[in-house]
């Protein structure tokens, strides 16, 4: 059994497009989550070379070396917490989850994230958490002191300001607008 770590594997529908890939090339998938899957390879199945050629012309990749893995990871755990978890328990604040998650202090974190990719590792959550606010207003379920709340926003005027910096929108313009501003997870990587 190996274990394969896969970069931009980030949203659940990215899960059968890999599995499909993966077993089209003789390669069973015995178990496969957001960034990683366990396989067992077969007499005729490719090299890891050959899989991340495959992998990377879909947009993903293997991901080797431990640095660039927990890269991964902390993309991954970031995405988990604010996009699919609906930070249910908003006294958690969004560094100490990457820390127990991964078991690495916020500040190794940070260091490797900045290392590996072109942004930081705050930078990273503050854009998935205004791509989530999207989100949320965009299902008008909620009213912005809820979403506040939900995405740790002390203040909705807290939200407002840090989402018309990132956007260069307001949030009441981005409610009139057509919302086509808003931003694949994937691209946000």
């Amino acid at each position: 059994m190996e274990k394969l770590y896969i970069k931009n594997m980030m949203c659940k529908c990215c899960i059968p497009i890999v599995r499909n890939l993966l077993e089209s090339n003789n390669i069973k998938v015995l178990f496969i989550k957001l960034g990683y899957a366990e396989v067992i390879f077969s007499e005729n199945s490719p090299s890891f070379t050959e899989i991340d050629k495959t992998l990377q012309q879909v947009g993903f990749g293997l991901v080797i070396s431990r640095e660039k893995r927990i890269v991964e990871q902390t993309k991954l755990a970031v995405i988990e917490l604010i996009h699919f978890m609906n930070n249910v328990n908003s006294i958690v604040q969004k560094t100490d989850y990457l820390v127990e998650k991964l078991n690495l202090s916020y500040q190794q974190l940070s260091k490797l994230f900045s290392k590996y990719e072109n942004t930081t590792l705050e930078k990273f959550i503050i854009q998935n958490k205004i791509e989530r606010i999207k989100e949320l207003i965009d299902s008008d379920e909620f009213t912005l002191s809820e979403i506040a709340y939900m995405m740790d926003y002390s203040s909705v005027q807290y939200l407002s300001s840090q989402f018309k910096k990132e956007t260069g929108i307001t949030v009441s313009e981005y409610k009139k607008d057509d919302r086509s501003e808003r931003i694949a997870l994937e691209d946000l990587l």
